[in-house]
């Protein structure tokens, strides 16, 4: 029997590039490159780490987004994922976390074989970290978040994974099917090969029809929350370096200079 394996993956602007309009507060997304969300990309690693060590392992890609998310997924494909569905339909345009757990809950139902589904930690383009557990509570599945370390029995059934803390880590075991949520420390994203940029691509879109979603809990009229307002920080000043023959002629050059910005 396979081993199926779900990644929920997301198509984001890449935020080197990216600009706010000054005077909206919104993105300015024309001319601005979209990639493979990072922590997906090390999601997608994972799976594809536990399909090269076993025989019989499935992997699906599921994506919610616009038509042009199909690049993405053509990635997701040409990296080695064997199957991907883009959940794409003006309803669920706008949606916030809670609803997009919820169109993804519908699509993960719908697809229906899973043993563990795996989510990036967050979107670098909303930096929540709330689609991944939202997700899990809605399917009733066991989760663990910030998955930094991985494990998995011969029988793929008993996984062992290092969390993440702010000073330290901590080990769990839990059963599957589970749902995990990973960062960059995990692996290593590989990259495309030719084989699979050039081989069959088996994709899949689906509307909010197809997932029999409630339209009540999806789209942006359903988000409880939304943006208020975004910003770009503004620029630093230049930094001042202080030279001098011997540390004594620094400090005492530090001094001169925050006694003149009445710092002391």
């Amino acid at each position: 029997m396979a081993f199926n394996i779900i990644v929920c993956a997301k198509q984001v602007p890449d935020t080197n590039v990216i600009k706010i309009n000054p005077k909206t507060g919104t993105l300015i997304r024309e001319g601005v490159p979209s990639i493979l969300n990072n922590d997906d990309a090390n999601a997608l690693e994972l799976a594809l780490e536990i399909k090269d060590k076993y025989d019989d392992v499935h992997i699906t890609v599921v994506s919610m987004g616009p038509p042009q998310a199909n690049d993405l997924l053509f990635e997701c494909i040409a990296m080695g994922a064997d199957e991907c569905v883009l959940v794409s339909d003006r309803a669920v345009g706008g949606s916030d976390t809670w609803a997009t757990s919820n169109t993804l809950e519908a699509a993960v139902r719908k697809i229906g074989k899973y043993d563990l589904v795996l989510c990036g930690r967050q979107a670098i383009d909303g930096d929540t970290a709330q689609v991944g557990p939202q997700l899990a509570e809605k399917l009733g599945l066991t989760q663990v978040s910030y998955v930094q370390d991985f494990e998995i029995s011969d029988d793929l059934k008993t996984i062992t994974v290092q969390r993440q803390l702010e000073d330290g880590y901590e080990v769990l075991e839990l059963q599957t099917p589970c749902l995990l949520t990973t960062i960059k420390e995990l692996n290593t994203p590989r990259y495309m090969s030719m084989s699979g940029i050039f081989g069959e691509k088996k994709m899949t879109t689906w509307n909010a029809k197809d997932i029999e979603v409630d339209l009540t809990k999806v789209g942006l009229e359903a988000s409880p929350t939304n943006v208020f307002r975004s910003f770009t920080p503004a620029p630093k000043g230049k930094g001042v370096i202080l030279e001098g023959d011997t540390e004594k002629d620094i400090a005492d050059e530090l001094l001169v200079n925050l006694k003149e910005k009445q710092v002391i």
